[in-house]
């Protein structure tokens, strides 16, 4: 009886748990160097705009992995996935001579608890 009991509850939660995840705006965020790497063939500048402040260093990091496995291309957007995060947003990439520099611009962050955000700029 314990079982069936238990079973029923667990399925009611499951029932009931596709519930739509809250969304809400904001239109604030850091802009800034995150990364700078060397390697053989120069150095690598990512930074992050409209970035939240928690996750920042953590996309970043994300983000050099991306580039070095060339799994980022110019201008396109682009979805990094983190431990407490994952976060959407456009790519862009500029090289000049053996500088690169990629820049992240945060458009939607959809965190672990399911809270979305969506970066909206001032009107």
């Amino acid at each position: 009886m314990k079982k069936l009991i238990l079973s029923l509850s667990i399925l009611t939660c499951f029932a009931f748990s596709n519930e739509e995840p809250k969304v809400t705006t904001y239109n604030y965020g850091h802009n800034g160097m995150e990364y700078v790497a060397r390697n053989k063939s120069g150095t690598v500048i990512i930074s992050t705009f409209n970035s939240k402040i928690t996750i920042r260093q953590e996309i970043a990091t994300r983000i050099y992995e991306m580039y070095l496995d060339r799994k980022l291309e110019n201008n396109k957007t682009v979805t990094v996935f983190g431990s407490e995060a994952d976060v959407t947003g456009k790519c862009v990439i500029k090289k000049k001579d053996n500088l690169t520099t990629v820049d992240f611009y945060y458009e939607s962050v959809l965190w672990c608890s399911g809270h979305k955000e969506i970066y909206q700029k001032k009107a």
